[in-house]
Parts: structure tokens; C-alpha cells; sequence
């Protein structure tokens, strides 16, 4: 999801001139680049290459397979796909790399680029970015789906395609059909996997390739994991993050579930198959969880010795860091400027929301130990913790269960929701277009800070790093963002000395 005004622009150290390779593969594909000049992506954390990484573009061009179900598909995911159809195809590939080949941990993190907003974003790169970085991850940014490159019934207004936002750089790029996004993106992994100097990864070897996608991605990535993964084999594992109850169908027309979603009937619901090959995570958020016709909650499914689930509380779908604080957060930012760019706000680019925007930081900070724990998984074995669910009721339909100061009970638990300063959601916000995707935050008022906090700041800060050393204990908090978390509820709380 990307409602972002402006496209964002990063450029890496990239050569003065092209180098081309060619992978064998099912299909012969050719790699081209790395593309002088500078590449286009919205909602990019950085204008400037991250410091000790290089950022590159590369084309992918070749002949894509398109598949079919065998069996109609099932709601518990046991999907089997066949081959179907093939056409050419011509797409792009980012790659941000550690220059250093001793600073690379061997994992590459290769993003289904989001295209809700009609243009190639990378939420999961702005949420993730400091954890890729500091650990020295690779991460690669496919550009799977046809909107992105070539706009669509998804656009946003004010928002341009790859394709009219450069058509210097980019007018030859060929996207033939959603149906085929699917083998594009496993092509774009066996790229990755090309050894040695010459690849898109330079000289790194890559050890374990992981897949990751969020909201429509996800929705994708979960017809991936059901359908194409069977087949392809080319993934370690899968981080799917904030999925809805539904699945896209294999012939990329996932329009028809928006559409179905606009005239106010329930969408299917599809869980993970049980027997999938690879380690799969899933992050879900509120507004994930509890979205009018096509929320989560129907899909919901026990977690299995491959398969694990993160419900977190006080989360929203997109949220204040989503938009205001991933772009400066670059690792070095003052604690003061992450503070004040996580002030609660219902003005969004210029519009005016029903309520403020969800501000609370636990969807970034648990995500990257959702990536830590992924990564770990599929490395040595030893499976994520397990996470209770957030807590609903049996109304028609269902709603929330709530604390006394409005906050839901379950879930994975923060100290911004354990030892709150406001009420946060993922649902219940009001205005155009994704709005309702924002959730909100409802900051308690100084006599209700004084109540809960009848020592001041000292009281609220005790309280909150208590309740922060239990989630770094039981492993939803990763140790090395423990002492900025400390420092960012100092330096945020308001409710006096």
C-alpha cells in the first residue's frame, strides 16, 4: 500500500557502463545492468545510497510461465497448479548490497514490490531498513506486477507509473499480465541465486534467499506459497506481512477481490497450506485482523511446526512511521527528531483525517524481529516464539475486546500498549481513498496521564522500560533496539515531570 505524493529517488554507486549476464534457467533469462543512471522508487526511505551499501538496477527480461489450478482452489490452501501459457516479459530488479562482502550475512531479503498506490513501492524495505542494514543483509525489489510498471485500475492520482515517471529509462520494459508476475518473481530469485562475481549481488554468495510482501504482495505471496512454491522450490522461507483473509487468483486478477471487497461482499477466505515446504511467518495487524469483508480473522490458522503467526496489538496497516518516520530514519537521527516525527496527526498530505493517525512505533520495532526470527529459523531450526492472538468477541461481527483505557487485549504486546499514553487501533479511522488502512491514535488527556502515572515521568518511564525488557525477553523486541526504545519514550512523553 503506497499513497505517497511524491516518488522518492535513490541512487547507488552505479557503473558507467552496463554488464549483461545470462542465467539458464526453465526459461532462458538475461540479466542486464548494472543501469547507469538513476533509478526510480516510491516510498524510499533514503535519497542517497544507506552508507556502506550500494544500491544498483538491473533488467530482467525473458519468457514468463502463467498457471492454472488443477483443482479448484480451496480455502485451506492446498492449491495444485500446472503450467499454462508463456509470454515475454521485460522487468526491473533493485538491489541494495553491502560493499563489503565481509559484512554480508548471506541472506538476501527479495521484496515483492507493492503496487496499491499505481507505482513500484517498497514498505517492507522502509519498515526494515535499519535491521537489513545493521545485520548486512541484500535486498532485492522485484518488479513483479504490471501497475507498477504500467499504471492501472490501482493508480492513486498524482501517482505515476515506473514507466511514465522515466520513460527514458524504462520505456522498454514489457509486464505481460499479473498471471505471469508470479514465475517473474521466481526468475527474479534465481537470479539472486547466481553465484560470484558477474551476478546482481556482485561477488556476494547468497545463502539463504528469503521472500517478503506486504499488504496486496502478501495477498500475492499467499497464492505464491499455496500454488507456485510447490513448483518452483527457489525460497528458504516467507515473511507474508499483513495479508487480509483472501489469496489472489492465479490469473492476477485481484481486482476482483477490491471490487467484490467496494460492493460489500465477503471475499474467500484461504489459509497457508499445511504442508508447505519452507518456514512461513505471517505479521498481522488490526486493521489486518478485523478489515470490513475481507479481514484476516476467517483465515486465521494454528501454527505449526512451519508456520507461525504474529498478531500484534495497537497495530495498524500503515501507519505515522510509513509515512513520516522511515524516510529519516537512517540510524543516526537525533531520539528528539524520531520523537517529534512520531507526534500523533490526522493531516495526511494535505487531507484531513477523522482521527489521528496510528503513531505507534511497535509495528516497525516487531517486524524486524519477525525478520530476525525468520531468518534465524531457516538458518538453524529453532522456530520463532509463539504468540498469543489478539482477543475477539462472538458478535456478529465479531469486535474487539478491549482494556480499560480502550487498547486490545492479546496479541503481542508493547509497552505502548501495556503502559499506554493514548489508545491506539487499526481500525476506526475515516476519510478518502486508503484512510481506512491508517488506524488512529487517541492521546490520553494530562488528568488521565496523571491517573495512570501518579509519579510523573519517572512512574511512566519505570513502568514502560519494565514492560519493555519482557518483550525483549520473550523475543518480539530484538536486544539491539532496546536502549533507543528506552530513549524514545523519554523523550516522548508529555505528561510531566
Amino acid at each position: 500500500m503506497s499513497n505517497r505524493r511524491n516518488v522518492f529517488h535513490i541512487s547507488g554507486r552505479l557503473a558507467a557502463l552496463g554488464l549483461t549476464l545470462v542465467v539458464m534457467t526453465a526459461h532462458a533469462q538475461t540479466v542486464s545492468g548494472p543501469i547507469p543512471g538513476r533509478l526510480t522508487l516510491s516510498q524510499n526511505p533514503f535519497d542517497h545510497t544507506p552508507a556502506g551499501y550500494v544500491a544498483e538496477e538491473y533488467f530482467l527480461s525473458g519468457t514468463a510461465k502463467a498457471y492454472k489450478t488443477a483443482t479448484p482452489p480451496a480455502a485451506d490452501g492446498m492449491w495444485r497448479a500446472e503450467e499454462a501459457d508463456s509470454a515475454p516479459y521485460k522487468t526491473r530488479l533493485i538491489v541494495a548490497r553491502p560493499t563489503d562482502p565481509a559484512r554480508f550475512n548471506g541472506t538476501v531479503v527479495v521484496e515483492w514490490l507493492n503496487v496499491s498506490g499505481g507505482t513500484d513501492a517498497a514498505p517492507d524495505w522502509n519498515y526494515l531498513h535499519r535491521e537489513l542494514i545493521r545485520k548486512g543483509y541484500a535486498w532485492v525489489g522485484v518488479s513483479a506486477q504490471k501497475v507498477g510498471l504500467e499504471g492501472g485500475q490501482m493508480a492513486v492520482p498524482g501517482i505515476l507509473p515506473v514507466k511514465k515517471a522515466d520513460p527514458e529509462r524504462y520505456g522498454g520494459l514489457m509486464h505481460p499480465g499479473d498471471t505471469y508476475a508470479f514465475d517473474i518473481y521466481s526468475q527474479a530469485a534465481q537470479a539472486v541465486r547466481h553465484k560470484g562475481q558477474g551476478g546482481i549481488l556482485g561477488s556476494l554468495t547468497p545463502r539463504t534467499v528469503l521472500a517478503i510482501g506486504e499488504s496486496q504482495s502478501a495477498v500475492f505471496l499467499t497464492t505464491y506459497v499455496n500454488a507456485v512454491d510447490p513448483l518452483a522450490k527457489v525460497f528458504d522461507g516467507y515473511l507474508i506481512h499483513s495479508r487480509f483473509r483472501s489469496a489472489a487468483p492465479l490469473n492476477g486478477d485481484f481486482l476482483s477481490s477490491m471490487q467484490a471487497r467496494a460492493g460489500n461482499h465477503d471475499v474467500p477466505s484461504v489459509m497457508i497450506r499445511a504442508d508447505v515446504r519452507v518456514p512461513v511467518m505471517m505479521f498481522i495487524t488490526e486493521t489486518d485482523l478485523m478489515a470490513p469483508t475481507a479481514g484476516y480473522l476467517p483465515s486465521r490458522q494454528a501454527d505449526t511446526p512451519r508456520i507461525r503467526t504474529w498478531e500484534v496489538a495497537g497495530t495498524a496497516h500503515a501507519d505515522t512511521y510509513t509515512f513520516a518516520v522511515g524516510v529519516i530514519d537512517t540510524g543516526s537521527a537525533p531520539i528528539e527528531s524520531l520523537a517529534k516525527a512520531f507526534t500523533p496527526s490526522a493531516n495526511f498530505f494535505g487531507q484531513a483525517l477523522g482521527k489521528p493517525v496510528n503513531a505507534a512505533p511497535q509495528h516497525h520495532y516487531v517486524l524486524q524481529a519477525a525478520l530476525s526470527a525468520l531468518e534465524t529459523w531457516v538458518r538453524t531450526g529453532k522456530v520463532p516464539p509463539a504468540a498469543p492472538r489478539l482477543q475477539t468477541n462472538d458478535a456478529t461481527p465479531p469486535t474487539f475486546v478491549t482494556d480499560s483505557v480502550g487498547n486490545v487485549m492479546g496479541g503481542i504486546r508493547s509497552p505502548w500498549v501495556d503502559v499506554p499514553t493514548a489508545k491506539l487501533s487499526g481500525i476506526g479511522q475515516a476519510g478518502p481513498g486508503f484512510a481506512r488502512l491508517f488506524g488512529s491514535t487517541e492521546p490520553f488527556t494530562q488528568a488521565k496521564l496523571a491517573e495512570l502515572y501518579p509519579g510523573g515521568r519517572d512512574d511512566y518511564l519505570k513502568k514502560f522500560n519494565k514492560a519493555l525488557t519482557s518483550a525483549v525477553q520473550a523475543g518480539f523486541i530484538l536486544p539491539a533496539d532496546e536502549a533507543e526504545i528506552s530513549a524514545l519514550a523519554a523523550a516522548s512523553f508529555s505528561g510531566g515531570s
